[in-house]
């Protein structure tokens, strides 16, 4: 019922962010990918010369974040997100027409910057910003967008192969984005602002005060947590980036493995509720340490699934990984480092997730050239994951009574 009156009362923000957290959709891995058979076949691409071209791109990007991402301190989202639409709009397009490899680069650049990066980043800090004790429930509810597009947009692109050319799915991108920004008008033509909020809603940090982002680069906190930041990004970007060569490797067809994405979605959205909740209730500090845990388990079932249904098991425990990683990343900023300048420092975790979505695709691409399979490759990924929760819970433990007193 809680969640219930929440929507009811802010429903018009709420379903703005589900907006811009789908429309990311377009430029994040899981749907250029859809797209990896045909670009390989187009350009004469193995897939490490496809993985690197896209970590190039994505690399890029990433540096150009930590720079776009401080616009958010500066300016509306409606009037941010017009722009940024704008440009995935063009990219959509441009990967319709785009001539060759060297051109390839140029257009992911393109379509991870303002997909995966702005729009995601405008999602999540615009529930930040507009939302102060309800931050979980409000990320967990416009990260619903994140789900929607993985379960809906697969499962119709992929059908749309069928009977439609490659490049002329990405026109269809396009207009899509475009048909979204008259309704984002619509629902922020009275807009939160950090701007007409400044006063009332800026919640302090550690130590009761609020970070900047020289400051945060010289505590340990961040250094400790950049493993974590970074692995979800870098091998989840991985697992859907390879998920052609995952099926033909594990003998699998490219619809049955897309056909599990709701599955996946479902345990998606349940942990994302469940972990706005506990956010709320307990606190970032105490969910942040396990959100990454989900992510090593699935790797290791996935690593050792002989069948479609093992697969199933294996994406629904990623989706709970998922569902948390969503929505406690988020929040673990604003609430360590602060709310003033949150804009510029949620900018550097997301060029950090960015930088990890780059570097996923080109090792394992990289691997897979030099003949390790990518199921190969998953239980080293666990390995990763495992130890990059050691040491968020190190860091956590060390400096989360410099937050506690801050809370009593």
């Amino acid at each position: 019922m809680a969640y219930l009156r929440f929507i009811q009362a802010n429903w018009l923000f709420l379903l703005a962010g589900f907006l811009l957290t789908f429309t990311s959709s377009y430029g994040q891995t899981y749907f250029i990918s859809l797209f990896a058979g045909d670009i390989k076949a187009e350009f004469g691409l193995s897939d490490g010369q496809w993985g690197g071209i896209y970590t190039i791109g994505t690399t890029f990007s990433a540096i150009t974040m930590v720079w776009a991402g401080v616009l958010t301190d500066r300016f509306r989202v409606r009037r941010l997100s017009f722009w940024v639409m704008i440009a995935l709009a063009g990219a959509c397009l441009a990967m319709a027409a785009v001539p060759n490899w060297i051109a390839l680069i140029f257009v992911i650049y393109a379509l991870r910057l303002s997909g995966q990066g702005m729009m995601s980043q405008l999602g999540a800090l615009a529930m930040v910003r507009w939302f102060e004790k309800t931050r979980g429930k409000a990320l967990s509810l416009s990260s619903m967008g994140f789900a929607a597009g993985q379960a809906v947009l697969p499962v119709v692109f992929v059908a749309l192969f069928a009977s439609y050319h490659w490049r002329s799915l990405w026109i269809l991108a396009a207009c899509l984005v475009l048909i979204t920004m008259p309704v984002m008008l619509v629902l922020l033509r009275q807009e939160r602002t950090p701007q007409s909020m400044a006063e009332t809603t800026q919640v302090a940090g550690m130590d009761g005060r609020h970070w900047t982002r020289v400051e945060m680069f010289r505590h340990g906190l961040f250094w400790l947590m950049i493993p974590m930041i970074i692995g979800p990004a870098a091998w989840g970007t991985a697992l859907f980036f390879q998920q052609v060569h995952l099926t033909e490797v594990k003998g699998w067809s490219l619809v049955s493995f897309v056909a599990l994405m709701p599955l996946y979605t479902v345990t998606s959205v349940i942990s994302t509720f469940v972990t706005g909740w506990a956010v709320d209730r307990f606190g970032v500090n105490r969910v942040t340490p396990v959100q990454i845990l989900p992510f090593a388990l699935s790797f290791a079932v996935l690593a050792y699934a002989d069948t479609i249904f093992a697969a199933g098991i294996g994406l629904m425990i990623f989706g709970v990984g998922q569902g948390m990683q969503a929505t406690a990343t988020s929040v673990f900023w604003a609430e360590f480092y602060g709310t003033r300048y949150i804009g510029s420092i949620k900018a550097v975790g997301a060029a950090l997730m960015v930088f990890g979505s780059a570097i996923g695709p080109g090792v394992t691409g990289l691997f897979i050239d030099l003949g390790v399979n990518f199921p190969e490759q998953m239980i080293p990924i666990a390995i990763y994951y495992l130890i990059a929760a050691m040491m968020a819970t190190a860091g956590i433990l060390k400096y989360q009574d410099r937050l506690a007193r801050l809370q009593r």
